[in-house]
């Protein structure tokens, strides 16, 4: 069989989630207001993306060690999933990483997550760009299948599917948490949302039968309200803001929504996706924003100034700090939200201990964090692409290096 077999002394989840430093893994927080919030910041890097990843990592280590293979993976940034990518595989001799973060846009703590790790298969850029940059110049790497198979590429981003698998069960947890006893009430669940891997789980989730109404917060990079709202999604300006990972105008897992709720209709995704790659804009057919409408009910955009306030107001009416990502989630609950009895929860995504910076704009005091502290002290490395360089070629030199290193292994 080339599935896990009961060989496996431990199944993936209870190595992986057995370093969380709270014992529900994701726990529900329900404040004095009404709302309720679950954090998945709890992993080994304080963000979300420490469910799936530290997942994958016991995969890889699994498949690549029985079968004697080595892959590099290419990672692409805006501060968590490079983080939470970088501790599922360190140290692992049968892969090699790759880590490109835009310069300026992740916080301090992020940026330190990745540099202070110098294990010898952990290979971090500081990019002189945006995420949508780094994007771009990525694919190329993957849609070259001769290249790609030559050195055996692989993603761990939200676009790998596995990650969209383990991320589902966000999902049915808070749903089964916050239902009633026969379960047959519906639950709102708010998304703060970049790249829309979050929310393609939650779409996977809802076309199982899981009753849940999907709501979405962003940014001012605002791409996926503007198309809900309007049916055009375009390309905007990239703009930085207080929420880092949210800071994506090209969500690259839209072309995996388009598909699910449109039945499957390859042909139709195609087309848009043809359409948008040659102009950076294509208009929605009416039938399809209709389907999209249906599954994402609720979108708002949250500007920095709101998202500090929302921080603010929480911390002052209930002693409770968020990340700036969560509230722009928080935001819609309070201003956005329909007016029915409905139960909602909002996905916390990332620890506050990432965002000193957000917090004190608000005008709160940031707490001293032990953590944090140690981790300002580490050894750092890391790797440059400047502006005017080939940033394609220089990552492909160091996939082409890292290819001949594990042959002289």
């Amino acid at each position: 069989s080339s599935g896990i077999n009961a060989e496996w002394p431990l199944r993936p989840g209870e190595t992986a989630y057995s370093k969380f430093a709270h014992p529900d893994i994701a726990p529900i927080v329900s404040l004095k207001s009404g709302i309720n919030i679950m954090e998945l910041f709890h992993g080994k890097t304080w963000s979300f993306k420490d469910l799936a990843l530290s997942c994958i990592g016991q995969f890889l280590q699994y498949f690549l060690n029985r079968d004697n293979k080595h892959v590099t993976i290419l990672v692409g940034t805006t501060g968590d999933t490079g983080s939470a990518a970088i501790e599922a595989v360190r140290g692992l001799t049968s892969v090699d990483m790759i880590v490109m973060y835009p310069d300026g846009r992740v916080s301090e703590v992020q940026e330190r997550q990745m540099i202070s790790v110098v294990d010898d298969n952990v290979h971090v850029f500081n990019v002189e760009g945006t995420a949508d940059d780094i994007d771009i110049f990525i694919k190329p790497c993957f849609l070259d299948t001769e290249f790609a198979g030559e050195h055996n590429l692989c993603s761990i981003n939200s676009i790998n599917w596995a990650r969209i698998m383990i991320q589902m069960v966000h999902y049915f947890h808070a749903y089964l948490q916050l239902c009633d006893e026969d379960c047959s009430d519906e639950v709102q669940i708010i998304i703060p949302t970049g790249a829309c891997g979050n929310v393609t789980s939650g779409i996977v989730a809802k076309n199982m039968g899981l009753p849940i109404k999907l709501v979405c917060a962003v940014n001012s990079n605002d791409i996926v309200h503007r198309m809900l709202s309007d049916g055009v999604f375009s390309v905007g300006e990239s703009l930085p803001t207080i929420a880092p990972a949210m800071d994506v105008q090209i969500p690259y897992n839209m072309e995996r929504i388009w598909y699910l709720v449109s039945d499957r209709d390859t042909e139709l995704v195609s087309d848009l996706m043809k359409q948008f790659e040659k102009s950076n804009s294509v208009s929605l057919p009416p039938t399809l924003l209709d389907q999209l409408r249906q599954t994402i009910t609720q979108s708002c955009v949250v500007p920095d100034q709101d998202i500090r306030e929302s921080l603010k107001k929480v911390w002052d009416e209930e002693a409770y700090l968020l990340c700036p990502h969560t509230a722009t989630g928080v935001h819609l609950h309070h201003h956005h939200s329909s007016a029915s009895p409905q139960k909602s929860v909002v996905l916390a995504t990332a620890s506050v201990m990432k965002f000193e910076k957000a917090v004190l704009e608000a005008g709160v005091v940031f707490p001293e964090f032990e953590k944090v502290s140690e981790l300002m002290k580490s050894e750092i490395r890391c790797l440059n692409m400047r502006k005017g360089e080939n940033w394609e070629s220089i990552l492909r030199l160091k996939i082409e290096e890292i290819s001949h290193n594990v042959l002289k292994r």
